[in-house]
Parts: C-alpha cells; sequence; structure tokens
C-alpha cells in the first residue's frame, strides 16, 4: 500500500477551525453565513482532493507532533476515514443552508455563537475521522464534545441546563472514566496506540483483560449510545433541530460509532476478537439495544424523541455490523454510516421545517399535515424509507449488507434481530406518513392556511432526500471505500 505525505488532511481540519474568529467578527448575518459556506465548501474540496489517491490504495499521512515516545498526533486518511469525512463535510454544506432558514425562521438568539460552536465540531469530527491513532481520535473525541455543549444548551433554561449537564456527564465521563485508562492499558501492553489492519494489541494480554478493555473502549465511547449508556441522545434533543440533524444524526453519534468501529478493527482485530469470542458478546450487546430502542421509539408522542430513540436503535446497527466480523458485515456497517446518515438528517430536517411552518413538535399533532405540506412529508416518507431500509432508498444497501453479513457469520439470532427490528422501524414511521396523507377533512388537524417553511429550510431536505434515492441506484464512493477498508482488514 502506498503512503503519501501530504499536509492536506491537517488543512481539513484547520478550515473550519481557523473560520471561528472571522464569524465572530462578521459585522452583518449575511456575511457571517457567506464565510461559514465558503468554509463549509473548502473543507469539501480539500477531503475530495484525497479521494482519487485513496481510492487507488495509498494512504495519507501526517504527523503534527511526537507527545510520547511511538505517540504522536498524527493523521491517516484510509478508505474508512475518507467514507466518514465524506458525510460529514457535504452534510455540512446542506445543514448550512437549514440552519439559515431555521434560525432565521424563529428568530434565535445567538446565532454567531451557533455558527462559531458548528464550525468547531465539524472540525473535531475531520480530526477524529483523519486520526491515525487512538491518541489523536481521543484528543478530538473530546473536542468535539466540548464544541458540542454550547450547541445543546442553545435556549439557555432550565430544561437545557439540565441536559447539557446529562450530556457532559456521559460522554466526557465516559471518554475520561473508560477509554482514558483503557487508552494507558493499551500503551503499557503494545507500547504503541497506532491503529492497524489487524490492530496492535493482537497477541498482547490475556482474554480476561482483552475483554475487560474492549467493554471499557464500547462504552467509554459513550456517543454510540449502546444501552445502559444512551439517555443523553433523547435529552440533547433539546438543541435546536439543525444541531439535532447534523450532530445528532451525523457528526456525534457517528463519531461515536467510527470510534467504536476503529477499535474494533485498528486496536483489537477482527483475527483477536474472533479467537476470544468476544464479537459475539458486542453482537448482543447491540442487537439488545437495537431490539429496546425500537419498541420505546413506538411509544414516543414527540416526533423528535421518537427520532432520538430510532437513532439509538440504528447506531447499534453499525456496531453489530462490525461485531459480525464478516467481510459483508463489516462492509454493512460500514456504509450504513452513510446511508442512516442521509436518510436520518432527511427526518430531522422535515421536523424542523414542521415547527417553523406550524409551531407542531407532537406526532398525535400532525394528522392530516401532508395536505398542507406535500414536499416536506414526501420528503419524510422517503427518509423514514431509507431508515426501515426499503427500496428504493440508500438503507437497503447498508441493510442488506447486514442481512449477508449474518449469514456470513452464521449469526441467525442477529438476522432475526435485523428483520424483527426493521418491522419495529416501519412500526413507528409508517403511521406518520399515513396519517399525515390519508385523513379525512373532519380528522385533519390543519386549516389551509399553513403552508410550507421557507426554501432555506425546504430546498436542503428535498436534496438529502434525493441523495437517499440516488444512492440506492449509485451507492459510490461509499461502497468502494468499504469494500477497501474491508479488504485490507481482512485479506480478502
Amino acid at each position: 500500500m502506498e503512503t503519501i505525505i501530504s499536509i492536506k488532511p491537517l488543512l481539513a481540519v484547520l478550515v473550519s477551525l481557523l473560520i471561528t474568529p472571522v464569524l465572530v467578527s462578521s459585522k452583518t448575518p449575511n456575511v457571517r453565513e457567506a464565510w461559514t459556506f465558503a468554509a463549509a465548501f473548502m473543507m469539501f474540496m480539500i477531503v475530495v482532493s484525497m479521494l482519487p489517491a485513496v481510492l487507488k490504495g495509498a494512504e495519507m499521512v501526517y504527523t503534527v507532533a511526537e507527545v510520547l515516545p511511538g505517540v504522536p498526533i498524527k493523521f491517516k486518511v484510509d478508505a474508512f476515514g475518507m467514507l466518514f469525512a465524506l458525510v460529514s463535510s457535504s452534510l455540512w454544506i446542506i445543514t448550512t443552508a437549514y440552519s439559515i432558514g431555521y434560525m432565521r425562521g424563529l428568530d434565535e438568539h445567538s446565532q454567531t455563537r451557533y455558527f462559531c460552536f458548528f464550525a468547531l465540531a465539524l472540525s473535531a469530527t475531520i480530526g477524529v475521522a483523519f486520526s491515525a491513532n487512538l491518541l489523536t481520535l481521543f484528543l478530538f473525541y473530546e473536542m468535539l464534545s466540548f464544541a458540542t455543549y454550547p450547541l445543546v444548551t442553545h435556549h439557555q433554561d432550565m430544561h437545557a441546563r439540565s441536559s447539557g449537564r446529562k450530556y457532559l456527564l456521559y460522554i466526557v465521563g465516559g471518554s475520561v472514566g473508560l477509554v482514558l485508562p483503557a487508552m494507558l492499558i493499551c500503551y503499557n501492553l503494545a507500547g504503541t496506540l497506532e491503529f492497524t489492519s489487524q490492530g496492535f494489541l493482537a497477541g498482547t494480554g490475556s482474554k480476561p483483560l482483552m475483554t475487560i478493555l474492549m467493554m471499557m473502549l464500547l462504552f467509554g465511547f459513550a456517543k454510540v449510545a449502546v444501552m445502559p449508556l444512551h439517555s443523553w441522545l433523547p435529552a440533547a434533543m433539546v438543541a435546536p433541530t439543525p444541531v439535532s440533524a447534523l450532530l445528532h444524526a451525523v457528526a456525534v453519534v457517528k463519531v461515536g460509532a467510527f470510534s467504536v468501529l476503529r477499535v474494533i478493527t485498528g486496536v483489537f482485530g477482527t483475527d483477536l476478537l474472533v479467537s476470544l469470542g468476544l464479537g459475539s458478546v458486542i453482537c448482543y450487546i447491540a442487537a439488545f439495544t437495537i431490539v429496546v430502542a425500537s419498541l420505546i421509539a413506538l411509544s414516543q408522542d414527540e416526533l423528535k424523541r421518537r427520532l432520538a430513540f430510532s437513532t439509538i436503535g440504528q447506531l447499534s446497527y453499525i456496531v453489530l455490523g462490525a461485531a459480525l466480523l464478516s467481510p459483508k458485515g463489516l462492509i454493512g456497517g460500514m456504509i450504513h454510516i452513510a446511508m442512516h446518515a442521509f436518510g436520518k438528517i432527511t427526518l430531522f430536517f422535515c421536523a424542523g421545517a414542521i415547527a417553523v411552518a406550524t409551531g407542531k413538535k407532537y406526532v398525535s399533532q400532525m394528522v392530516g399535515i401532508g395536505k398542507q405540506m406535500p414536499v416536506t412529508m414526501t420528503a419524510f416518507f422517503i427518509g423514514a424509507l431509507s431508515v426501515i431500509g426499503l427500496p428504493p432508498t440508500g438503507g437497503f444497501i447498508s441493510k442488506w449488507n447486514l442481512v449477508l453479513g449474518t449469514l456470513e457469520a452464521d449469526q441467525s439470532a442477529m438476522l432475526v434481530v435485523l428483520l424483527g427490528s426493521s418491522l419495529l422501524n416501519a412500526a413507528y414511521f409508517l403511521p406518520i406518513v399515513y396519517r399525515a396523507f390519508f385523513c379525512s377533512k373532519e380528522e385533519s388537524m390543519f386549516e389551509n392556511s399553513v403552508k410550507e417553511a421557507p426554501v432555506w429550510c425546504v430546498f436542503p431536505l428535498v436534496l438529502t432526500a434525493i441523495c437517499s434515492i440516488v444512492l440506492f441506484f449509485y451507492p459510490q464512493p461509499f461502497f468502494s471505500l468499504a469494500e477497501l477498508m474491508v479488504q485490507s482488514i481482512t485479506g480478502r
């Protein structure tokens, strides 16, 4: 595999970091948002410029500084990191447009602070995606936690502050209390924290120690929201909808899932986990989360809370795919990061558009809304299909590979979980769409005066819904990147 030394990974991280002083000093909202768009496009173009080399099998590396012997702050752009960076950087552009319509539509306060911390959060996300070792990943993971706290507590009321405290308790408490000591033990065992294709812990410790380390890292990266360390995510729905959309459908939660997949593949390695039998243990933890979260979602009347519990379950699909330790399972888990991102961000965008146009946030209040907001609810239907895993949406591609992964791994119980949970997904999404469009005039809760949200809210959700359909017919480059990564991990 060719290794290319390039400063591009560092530049991708720095773009949104360095734009924050400019945002603070901007005189008008239009100037501030123009700079935000400029930074988002610049980050995306830097990421895309590295794509051809990665698709050819090369890796780009850049060392910033050596902190400990053999443990530098270092970036490495491989196929998996590129997949995640493409998703995050592209959706930042779309969410910036949506943020303008939402924040202005509701005349939200402290919009400059909002855009500044949004930029910092994206910088941290790209830093995680391009981390070459566990130390670098940990530093950017922590940066993301503190950058998103002001976004979660944006409204500054008692409810927001309470949710913010829970957010920090779970996210920072998990990483400092579990990941940090696990990382120290890993360094003591292996003398390195560098991610490798077969894991740097292979042959370094006993089965009980490896089991403890795996559980510490799985639960310590609490952004992945495996139960019982999940309640921070529904609490964080108090944030403005664009925050929920990008950070809790893409950046924050996907950083958790990405980190766990890095641990499984780059710290332990699939061969070690197979020999220790830990794959099945992780599978059952993920399966429990999937089923319970889906059942809880059925009972939620507030739309964003229903989406939050849906996200908890969907994140564990990603963990389950990796824990199957089969090529198809790994591919399914990796591309589900992208497919779920486009589907779920569409659903959050729709929830925000409904709030802007009608002020409604409960499912029971949305009977007949499809006749007044047909574009928004059609996009909602497409996003729901993707999360359920039905064609013609990208979610079908990732769930198809996850199902094949269970067959490859001879995990019939996990096959039942995947199929059963997809039925539960349909049970908590499709009735919303049905009641929105198919109700009598007497049952409708809306008058003809209700119209679609402003164009800055509607255009982004239409675009992400279209992307969900396009990814069904052309799941590239995400599928190719996942295949490349799995080939490097498994050798086949």
